[in-house]
């Protein structure tokens, strides 16, 4: 074959990728531990695809400043029994049980990042990525969380001939876990960069108190947050999501998310609602 019709291929190929991708810039969270992240790298994520990115902090009864729970289940060092991951209704069990997502591929990243689960809806292009931090790390996790809303972390994921958006290129970023920010303070500043309004959960104890302040700036639409004390477990997520999904308002997103509360902590609805709140 050659050059000139290898020349005219390849660009008939690269037309047809561009009918199903968009650019988006990147930034590779392995050579970076916080702050802003920017980047002029370049890649083309497929279009048909949208993401959820969730942050799981797992519950640390020696890292964390909550109530002690039993030994096995606080070690957030052992993901598969974390009351916040490999339990019941820990996100990894939670979502693997459900009849709305298929389990794609799970991985385990770093002494960080201890595990990644990857699941794919079963009838919208949609795919969920979950990490699960390192208790002693929640730090990490919040700050990620948080640079992801505001756009200034971004990176892709290869899924066979796949690429699909992670951290900011996410079209919903959550957080589950204990609100480290009663235990430490960020100095960090999230700024949106990039004009682009990120959805948002988090799923913590008075996680609209604490995390306001500095997402205030990040351009999010808080979906879902809290206003006292809470179990962030993954039924509340879990429902706010299928709603997300269906395309339903902000508030049936959130009376989704407190309805599901009040099922399984056996409250009513009433103190449901006014636990889990949305917007500012």
């Amino acid at each position: 074959m050659n050059w000139k019709n290898s020349s005219w291929i390849g660009f008939l190929l690269l037309i047809q990728t561009g009918c199903d991708a968009q650019t988006i810039q990147t930034s590779n969270e392995t050579k970076t531990t916080g702050g802003n992240l920017e980047s002029n790298n370049v890649v083309f994520i497929d279009s048909t695809f949208k993401t959820i990115h969730v942050f799981v902090a797992l519950c640390d009864n020696k890292y964390q400043g909550i109530v002690p729970v039993p030994a096995k289940i606080g070690n957030g060092q052992d993901p598969d029994n974390n009351l916040y991951w490999g339990c019941a209704f820990g996100i990894k069990t939670f979502f693997s049980k459900s009849a709305e997502w298929k389990k794609v591929k799970i991985q385990k990243i770093d002494s960080v990042l201890l595990e990644r689960i990857i699941f794919k809806h079963v009838s919208k292009n949609w795919y969920l990525i979950a990490d699960a931090y390192n208790g002693k790390n929640i730090e990490k996790c919040t700050v990620d969380f948080m640079e992801s809303s505001a756009g200034l972390r971004k990176d892709t994921l290869h899924l066979k001939n796949q690429i699909i958006g992670t951290y900011g290129n996410a079209s919903l970023l959550t957080y589950i876990g204990h609100d480290g920010l009663m235990d430490f303070q960020l100095s960090e500043s999230f700024v949106n960069k990039d004009s682009i309004q990120r959805n948002c959960i988090a799923l913590a104890c008075y996680s609209k108190s604490y995390f306001a302040p500095h997402l205030k700036n990040a351009h999010i639409i808080p979906l879902v947050w809290t206003t006292g004390l809470m179990c962030p477990e993954a039924y509340t997520l879990h429902d706010a999501i299928s709603a997300f999904l269906s395309n339903k308002s902000d508030e049936e997103i959130r009376n989704a998310a407190a309805l599901a509360y009040s099922k399984y902590q056996k409250c009513s609805l009433k103190a449901a609602k006014g636990l889990l709140v949305k917007g500012w």
